[in-house]
């Protein structure tokens, strides 16, 4: 078997060199250069590859229009249970390849037994784990392509997100042996790539991430500590801004993208500075269509504050400037304008980084689309009838980049036990099915306190019991989601009573000419925050 799969690829490799085309292959060290590679992110993916998730998701939600689809036992469900050598594997995930794992969540309290992750239908894994603990992987790398959720303790609760690209040519499964007497509840979500047959991979090993090791290093370091001090032309956007009132800049002409974006906001009083962050718009516009609309806390990631933010796009410091790292190309000509739909004056201070860029047929326009809506109604069953709320919905080709969750919590229980949904393409069932609102946001086991992540955060957390301003972010590398058509992207309205919190979403996405978000078309401007 194993040589009828080499013969396989040399056979592949002459076809492609005799047609001209060099395609690379796909290896864990191509896709850990990847996962720091911003420019490429503005870029539609070549190879095309789809990006699907296994997670443990309640089995009774089977359609949006029958019962179950609001079903929250979202734990410990698996595709089967295989009797491998005498013992019992749950299956968590069991693909055809060429793919990768691009993101493996899970979250439990005790841990007891055995993980497997088996490639290219070998009967022997290639990574074992002695624990329901990724943690435990024995694997060498470190924070942040593996960290422990915020949860996290070392002996029994919490859970971990691995980032380690694991890349296979032709198959992969994923199961766990439970061997803990008393019966726990796992939680799992694995995100992974679907790449076209015919796509050249290299299927992960162990030996290949040891020969890896200054590449993981110089990966961990750059997410850790994103260089911000980049050697280009700088445009300058400074004054006072009245109410109703907008200042604008034009950036250089000709193929460009900017590349380090920094503004900062001041009021005269600091009890105006909450309310100035959202009633303040950032809106750019790429050769003359207007591509971001957003009020300028929510585009930093902080939502509702400019609470200090440290992630791998964007940062926000202890004095509260932004900083956005997002790389966004433009053929012809860029405007920035800073907008004051609020009721004081601020002053403003921005600063565009910009290069030159190779526009071609790959190049794609950034997207920050932002929609709020006060006193959501939460349910605490599906009995209650929750609803599943947009936070956007893109019809054309793209590929959707990540969120900013802003919440005020009217409630004194936790409003975040509904399951995110990523639809992609008119399929009629998600290529990603949520466990929780905080799973998705690479922590575990509400209500949440404040971490950072290049990855996922949340910066403001006001009280222990989620009353209050509340805010998640999550952005993403190699689980960037492409589609060639439509995307939606929801969140169930679930909480742990009934009531209401207001919610504010902005999303980040990179799309062609003539890709339309519904939240451009249902503008909305923002409201005075809650007292």
């Amino acid at each position: 078997m194993k040589l009828k799969h080499q013969l396989l690829t040399i056979v592949l490799l002459i076809s492609i060199v005799g047609s001209g085309f060099a395609q690379r292959v796909i290896t864990v060290k191509s896709l850990l250069n990847d996962l720091t590679d911003r420019n490429e992110a503005a870029k539609w993916p070549v190879p095309y590859y789809t990006i699907m998730q296994a997670s443990s998701y309640d089995r009774a939600s089977v359609s949006p229009n029958e019962p179950g689809w609001f079903a929250n036992e979202d734990h410990s469900n698996y595709i089967r249970t295989d009797t491998v050598n005498g013992h019992r594997e749950q299956v968590m995930m069991d693909v055809d390849g060429p793919g990768a794992i691009v993101r493996f969540w899970l979250t439990t309290f005790k841990r007891a037994g055995i993980i497997r992750i088996y490639f290219d239908r070998h009967t022997t894994p290639e990574v074992t784990i002695p624990a329901y603990d990724l943690m435990k992987s024995g694997l060498q790398i470190a924070a942040p392509l593996l960290a422990p959720h915020s949860s996290y303790e070392p002996t029994e609760k919490g859970g971990s997100t691995l980032y380690l690209p694991l890349p296979y040519a032709r198959h992969c499964k994923v199961t766990f042996e439970d061997n803990e007497p008393t019966k726990q509840p796992r939680y799992y979500q694995i995100n992974y790539r679907n790449y076209p047959k015919g796509t050249l991979v290299k299927t992960f090993t162990v030996k290949q991430l040891d020969d890896c090791k200054a590449l993981v290093t110089s990966v961990n370091d750059k997410l850790a500590n994103p260089v911000d001090e980049v050697t280009l032309p700088k445009t300058s956007l400074k004054g006072s801004l009245e109410p109703t009132k907008q200042l604008s800049v034009n950036l250089p002409s000709g193929s460009s993208a900017i590349h380090l974006l920094q503004l900062s906001i001041k009021t005269e009083k600091p009890e105006d500075h909450e309310q100035a962050l959202r009633s303040t718009i950032l809106q750019v516009s790429f050769d003359g269509e207007q591509t971001i609309w957003c009020p300028v806390g929510d585009f930093g990631g902080s939502g509702v504050g400019a609470r200090p933010l440290q992630s791998w796009y964007r940062t926000i410091t202890q004095k509260g400037k932004i900083i956005s790292r997002w790389v966004m190309p433009y053929q012809k000509s860029a405007k920035i304008t800073l907008l004051n739909l609020g009721a004081v004056g601020v002053k403003v201070s921005l600063t565009a980084t910009t290069g030159k860029w190779n526009w071609d047929k790959r190049s794609m326009y950034f997207h920050a689309d932002w929609r709020s809506q006060n006193n959501v109604p939460i349910k605490q069953t599906e009995k209650d009838k929750p609803s599943e709320w947009e936070f956007n919905v893109i019809n054309g080709k793209g590929v959707f980049m990540g969120d900013s969750f802003a919440v005020y919590n009217h409630m004194h229980k936790w409003y975040g036990e509904g399951d995110q949904k990523l639809w992609v393409d008119n399929l009629k069932f998600p290529t990603e099915y949520g466990t929780g609102t905080e799973d998705y946001y690479n922590t575990s086991w509400a209500p949440v306190v404040l971490y950072q992540t290049p990855f996922a955060n949340a910066p403001r957390a006001d009280n222990a019991d989620s009353f209050g301003h509340n805010t998640f972010t999550r952005t993403r590398n190699l689980d960037a989601v492409p589609f060639a058509q439509t995307f939606k992207y929801t969140l169930e309205t679930l909480g742990w009573e009934n009531g209401t919190a207001d919610f504010a979403a902005t999303t980040y996405w990179y799309g062609f000419k003539n890709t339309k978000s519904k939240m451009v078309a249902n503008q909305v401007k923002p409201d005075m925050l809650p007292e």
